[in-house]
C-alpha cells in the first residue's frame, strides 16, 4: 500500500516554510527566566536569526515563551521538546507559530493536526518517517543529526520520500563549523542549534556575543542562499 500524499493540520504551510527557510537556521534554547528570554530573543533577532524553537524542559519554559511571544513579535517562536498531547494545547496558548518533538508519537503529531499547529516530529529511521508521513507531517526533525550519520545517513533517507515533498531539520551535533554542508543539502531549508546562544552566555548575560554568534550565522546563511539559490 502506498504513502498517502495527504497532508495534515500539522503540516507547515508554504509560508512558514518559507519563512524558516529565508532564516536558516533556528536557534534552539533551554531558558528560566523569561526577562532573559527576551532579551535573548532580541539578540539573535539583531544578530540575523528570525527564528528560534525554545524546549519545554524548564519550569519557566511556557512563560518564557510567552513573554517572547508578547514582547518580539517579529521572533518566529516555536516550541521544543513537545511530547504530550496537553503540551500542545499550552504551547498553542502561549503563542508558539510552530511545535517540535524528539520522536514521532502519533498522539501529539494528532492533537496538533486537530489545533491546526505547524508540527515537525523527530525521525531517525525509515520507519519513523513512515509514521510522520502517515500522520499528514512533511516537515521532520532529523534528529540526532550527526550521531544517527550525519549529511550521508540523511540522503539515504530522504530519497525514498522525495517524491512527497518532505524536508529536513536536523539538530544534533550542527555547528557553525559544519553549517555550510548541512544546508547545501536540498532537502534541508534550515537547521536547529543550540550553539548559538549557550547556556554560560544566557546565565551571564553576553548579549553582545550572542547576536555575534547570531550575525556569523546569518552572514552564513546568506552566502549559502546566495550562490546556491535552489537549496
Amino acid at each position: 500500500m502506498m504513502l498517502s500524499p495527504e497532508v495534515s493540520g500539522a503540516s507547515f504551510s508554504e509560508t512558514l516554510l518559507q519563512r524558516i527557510r529565508d532564516c536558516g537556521v533556528i536557534a534552539v534554547l533551554v531558558i528560566e527566566d523569561p526577562q532573559r528570554a527576551v532579551k535573548l530573543a532580541q539578540s539573535l533577532l539583531a544578530g540575523g536569526v528570525c527564528a528560534m524553537e525554545l524546549t519545554l524542559r524548564t519550569p519557566a519554559a511556557l512563560e518564557c515563551l510567552r513573554a517572547i511571544t508578547t514582547e518580539v513579535p517579529d521572533m518566529l517562536a516555536g516550541a521544543g521538546t513537545v511530547i504530550l498531547p496537553q503540551q500542545v494545547t499550552e504551547v498553542q496558548q502561549a503563542g508558539a507559530s510552530f511545535a517540535v518533538s524528539p520522536g514521532t508519537n502519533p498522539e501529539v503529531i494528532a492533537a496538533a493536526a486537530a489545533v491546526g499547529l505547524p508540527f515537525a516530529p523527530g525521525v531517525m529511521t525509515p520507519s519513523d518517517i513512515d509514521a510522520a508521513v502517515r500522520a499528514g507531517c512533511r516537515s521532520l526533525k532529523f534528529f540526532p543529526a550527526v550521531p544517527a550519520g550525519g549529511l550521508s545517513m540523511l540522503s539515504s533517507l530522504q530519497a525514498p520520500y522525495a517524491h512527497l515533498g518532505v524536508n529536513y531539520i536536523p539538530l544534533g551535533g550542527v555547528s557553525e563549523g559544519n553549517l555550510v554542508d548541512w544546508l547545501k543539502h536540498p532537502g534541508v531549508p534550515a537547521v536547529g542549534g543550540s550553539w548559538l546562544a549557550p547556556k554560560k552566555l544566557i546565565d551571564t548575560g553576553k548579549w553582545d556575543e550572542i547576536q555575534e554568534l547570531a550575525s556569523r550565522a546569518a552572514s552564513i546563511v546568506q552566502s549559502i542562499r546566495s550562490t546556491h539559490p535552489q537549496v
